[in-house]
């Protein structure tokens, strides 16, 4: 599956190389991944208070959906973060790097007022083109 970054010249670099402006896709399926959270294999909340812990649970759970479907985490085209507070922005996006190696892919950040259990400081959804 063909997977390229684009940055248009007239549009600003992404500071710290987070997120991609745009990606090309040549695919014919996609995978459309639910928003997940930090919940591990028996549906317990882990790292209650901890945004980076939980979002390694989060990239943990979508890098099994993704892999279960046929595809990569390197083929992530978009993601939509939601989270509840801006002081954890920081620590998602090291997390996410760990995760999203070379270009990264194109994101959108939302700041939210709750998530589905008061315990959830993140979700993450996906849209991931499948080989």
């Amino acid at each position: 599956m063909k997977r390229t970054a684009y940055q248009p010249p007239d549009v600003f670099v992404p500071a710290g190389k987070s997120y991609s402006h745009g990606i090309i896709v040549e695919a014919g399926r996609t995978l459309y991944v639910a928003g997940q959270t930090s919940r591990d294999r028996q549906g317990n909340i882990v790292c209650k208070g901890d945004a980076a812990g939980q979002t390694r649970q989060v990239l943990e759970n979508m890098k099994k959906v993704i892999e279960g479907a046929g595809g990569r985490m390197e083929d992530v085209a978009k993601t939509t973060v939601f989270i509840t507070d801006i002081k954890h922005r920081e620590a998602i996006g090291r997390v996410r790097q760990e995760f999203f190696k070379g270009d990264p892919p194109a994101n959108t950040l939302l700041v939210i007022s709750g998530l589905a259990d008061p315990a959830f400081l993140v979700e993450i959804e996906a849209i991931v083109p499948l080989p």
